[in-house]
């Protein structure tokens, strides 16, 4: 059976609708199951010559494709599937963002060093939050509130606070991209480990995890 250009547009639209809807959806799952607020992201395109250009508009924008919009709302915690469409209907194929500081922060690292961590962390039954992966090489761990600021005194505690680690701890006013939306036009975020219901809006304190991750960090970057 043929298509007809009125058909190819029918599927196109419909395929529009679904991904919204999709998207509806994820939203409604991080603010609903999850206990997380979501902020509408930019997205990169490619521009000409190949480099990627901001869907925000600045012609210099430092962070293509990974900051929020200007002028939208945040979809907050909480927000059932039919609120989170009603928002998200107005920023069409937005990033799904994360704020950051609110129910967690998080403890970045390299990818690699991530992963090594993540199995000696679960090998020692420690309690743990979502971990996810960026396209850039970075491993994200969600812990507890107020770790960013935290963070220096922790490794000095911890005898870390002269070592060159590759470690770092994002609180209030930084986002993260959230799976499985795309960071920077590089690529999707996906999930180390997933979100899970007894830690989602609890995850652990910092210092249950830093000891394991500075020492990985070290072991990498030796």
């Amino acid at each position: 059976m043929g298509f007809t250009i009125g058909g190819i547009r029918d599927l196109r639209s419909a395929s529009r609708r679904r991904s919204r809807a999709s998207e509806s959806t994820t939203v409604a799952e991080y603010t609903g199951l999850w206990g997380w607020d979501v902020t509408p992201g930019a997205r990169a395109v490619r521009g000409a010559g190949g480099n990627r250009e901001c869907s925000c508009g600045a012609l210099d924008c430092p962070a293509p494709g990974a900051h929020p919009l200007p002028r939208t709302c945040t979809v907050p915690a909480g927000a059932t599937l039919d609120d989170a469409a009603v928002i998200w209907s107005r920023t069409p194929g937005a990033a799904l963002l994360l704020p950051v500081g609110r129910t967690f922060d998080v403890l970045e690292v390299g990818a690699a060093a991530g992963r090594h961590a993540l199995v000696r962390l679960e090998r020692m039954g420690l309690p743990l939050g979502p971990v996810a992966v960026t396209p850039d090489g970075r491993a994200q761990f969600f812990v507890a509130p107020g770790a960013a600021a935290e963070l220096p005194h922790l490794l000095y505690r911890m005898g870390w606070d002269d070592a060159d680690l590759d470690l770092r701890g994002l609180g209030s006013g930084a986002y993260i991209t959230a799976p499985p939306s795309d960071h920077g036009g590089l690529g999707p975020v996906r999930w180390l480990r997933p979100p899970e219901l007894d830690t989602a809006d609890h995850p652990p304190h910092a210092r249950l995890l830093l000891g394991t991750l500075a020492y990985v960090c070290h072991r990498a970057g030796a």
